[in-house]
């Protein structure tokens, strides 16, 4: 992914080199490498991050650090800030779903966007946040809304990398395709054939209702063609007499 086509993810005065480890492997998780770091407490760059970031050391090399906010966000057309906090100033509010939307949007324009990430232990200031076009707030518990750092990173950049994912929502169990109601019905029948053979159905008001269970079993199955040639296998196996009575 082509850094003018994603999101700049930017820590605010960071303090360990661990937590920006682990937002850099979080980023790369989902394909963003433009790391940018505003006067990172410990300095840059810092031993402990590479271990934490578990390989995902292309973030950490490309990672360009910045004296201030300001200087960090010069080049972008549209800046979020993360935070759960109220602010009193008027900004648009976004979800991280949305917020995705309208990335996407903007860089299919040619516009340019980041994310605003601020110090673990307190967050954006105010001065932070009023460079901010769009307050970024992660829908949590209301009592508990807390997010460490990578976690906030991984919500955010999952929810861009995952507009552009092609995988399908659903998958089917089959790929190959399910069984035809043709071959489903061959399998009930054949095995309703048999049962009755050997007395299953003992009770014939009870025929309709355990037949009706049986194939309902096999309907909700959702049996690949295969399956349903294996199984019937099994039934014709099982029909044979045992060997010492033949």
């Amino acid at each position: 992914m082509s850094e003018n086509k994603q999101p700049a993810i930017i820590l605010v005065r960071p303090q360990l080199g661990e937590n920006i480890g682990k937002a850099a492997r979080a980023m790369l998780n989902f394909g963003l490498t433009d790391m940018r770091l505003v006067a990172p407490r410990d300095g840059w760059p810092n031993p402990a991050a590479g271990p934490a970031a578990a390989d995902a050391d292309i973030v950490l090399e490309r990672a360009r650090v910045f004296g201030t906010v300001e200087d960090a966000v010069a080049d972008l057309a549209h800046v979020y800030a993360s935070t759960v906090r109220d602010r009193d100033m008027p900004k648009p509010v976004a979800t991280p779903r949305e917020a995705a939307k309208q990335m996407h949007t903007a860089f299919g324009e040619g516009r340019t966007a980041g994310i605003l990430f601020g110090p673990e232990r307190s967050g954006l200031t105010n001065d932070d946040v009023v460079l901010a076009d769009t307050i970024l707030t992660v829908p949590v518990n209301p009592k508990f809304a807390s997010l460490n750092l990578a976690q906030a990173v991984v919500l955010v950049a999952y929810e861009f990398y995952h507009l552009a994912d092609g995988t399908p929502a659903y998958q089917p169990s089959h790929p190959e395709g399910v069984a035809s109601k043709e071959e489903l019905i061959g399998l009930m029948e054949h095995l309703e054939t048999e049962l009755d053979k050997r007395g299953f159905f003992r009770s014939e008001d009870r025929r309709a209702p355990m037949r009706r269970t049986l194939r309902n079993l096999i309907q909700n199955a959702s049996f690949s063609k295969q399956e349903v040639y294996t199984l019937r296998g099994v039934v014709k196996s099982l029909a044979r007499p045992p060997k010492e009575d033949r």
